[in-house]
């Protein structure tokens, strides 16, 4: 329950009198401090009066004051400084390194907000705060979402600079990566990942001009040229399949001529997968696009609006794969175009991603804007998660609602951390639904 001291605290979620400390000096709390997440003291530069005499400085808060010692604060010189130590059960007196005894308080969590916290971990309706939600105030509402929103791509940031120094500092590959990996459309977004981090950009540049070579290049790096990739029922018609036959020599070319490793076929998933999905339409579909030279970063900042983006992204497959969804067995014919609803989810998790990401980095903040824009411009995605929050009460309108909600979930209920969503503080501070 400490974390749950250190929440009242912070919020001064106690009777603002009659507070003293266990020698029965008065206290008042005037600010509780900075809260620290890092190591030393709990909360730093804290102001109190004690027996009318104002303290400025550092409170250290613990479950029971005998933690004090079990953490060896009393070998620290970083807890000379804290000026008082709060907790809820004083077992003992605590002692500094200098040898100085910090004044204590107990600090009891109000009856109302323990048994709402306890409330929101036991549940077991999804949300745990559901009751609440429609008396929450608009402007709240519309603040944390932006929060959350920007908190997302910080996030999704993150990731991309970890890609970026995978790539060796390039943006153009670390680009390629984040959009081929949301081509995985989630199931497959670890593999697709993998597969395009062995994709030598520089070396297939050089045959830029052929999509056969292309596809064998893509194909073959994905594993999915080798006889064993092919499910067994499939694997006798793929042998005689002419264009199998013509894209396994042309990456077995390229294979000598670069020095190529691909990547495990294994790593593919397919079980409930839709064909649509499967990773042979998907990489073919890469491949076009990158055959039309429309997978560069260059052209992607060049675009401005939902749908300058969308005809950036928008690609079909070759004449084999309209018949095909894997080697070795045909299909009716379908250009296979990536439809709206996908073209929509690329732009939320690759572009809006990589225009924050490259704004941020840059110090470009014409990018950062520019995502958010695409964000407010999008309609809301369509899924579980959407449809819970709009259950419970919440509007959801645009793209960026739909990510605000799903970092929400994502970040804060899903780990019942709710000492760090403000609907949990207000959940917690008793809103008036919790009254009725």
């Amino acid at each position: 329950m400490e974390q749950l001291i250190h929440y009242v605290w912070k919020h001064k979620m106690f009777p603002l009198t009659g507070l003293k400390t266990t020698d029965g000096q008065e206290v008042e709390v005037i600010d509780p401090g900075l809260h620290n997440r890092n190591a030393g003291p709990d909360f730093f530069n804290a102001k109190v009066k004690i027996n009318g005499t104002l303290w400025v400085g550092n409170v250290e808060i613990h479950d029971r004051a005998s933690d004090w010692f079990l953490h060896r604060h009393d070998r620290d010189p970083n807890y000379n400084n804290v000026i008082l130590h709060v907790a809820a059960s004083i077992d003992v007196d605590v002692k500094t390194q200098r040898g100085e005894y910090p004044p204590q308080v107990r600090l009891k969590v109000p009856p109302d907000v323990r048994e709402h916290y306890e409330e929101l971990l036991t549940t077991d309706e999804y949300p745990a705060c559901y009751r609440i939600i429609p008396n929450l105030s608009k402007l709240m509402v519309h603040s944390w979402m932006s929060a959350l929103q920007t908190e997302r791509l910080e996030q999704k940031t993150d990731a991309i600079v970890q890609r970026l120094h995978d790539c060796e500092g390039s943006w153009e590959a670390a680009y390629f990566v984040t959009l081929a990996r949301n081509y995985g459309f989630g199931i497959n977004g670890d593999a697709f990942e993998t597969w395009a981090k062995h994709i030598p950009l520089q070396d297939i540049a050089h045959h830029r001009d052929d999509i056969q070579q292309i596809e064998a290049f893509f194909l073959g790096q994905a594993g999915l040229l080798e006889t064993n990739a092919i499910p067994e029922r499939y694997q006798e018609n793929a042998l005689k399949d002419a264009y199998f036959a013509q894209l396994k020599s042309e990456y077995q070319y390229l294979s000598h001529k670069f020095g190529l490793q691909q990547m495990d076929a294994t790593q593919w998933r397919f079980l409930r997968l839709r064909p649509q999905n499967f990773p042979h339409i998907r990489i073919a579909q890469l491949a076009l696009l990158y055959y039309n030279r429309q997978t560069g970063l260059s052209q992607l900042l060049d675009c401005e609006t939902v749908k300058e983006v969308r005809k950036l992204l928008t690609t079909q497959v070759t004449p084999y794969w309209e018949s095909h969804y894997v080697f070795g067995e045909e299909s009716a014919k379908c250009e296979k175009r990536l439809s709206t609803a996908s073209l929509n989810l690329l732009i939320i998790n690759t572009v809006v991603p990589i225009l924050f990401a490259y704004g941020t980095h840059k110090n470009a903040e014409k990018y950062c804007d520019r995502a958010f824009n695409l964000l407010d411009t999008l309609k809301a995605e369509r899924n579980h998660i959407v449809r819970m929050w709009q259950e419970v009460g919440l509007t959801v309108d645009t793209a960026g609602d739909s990510q605000a909600l799903i970092q929400l979930k994502k970040a804060y209920c899903d780990r019942k951390d709710c000492l760090r969503c403000r609907i949990g503080y207000e959940y917690l501070k008793g809103n008036s639904a919790l009254k009725e």
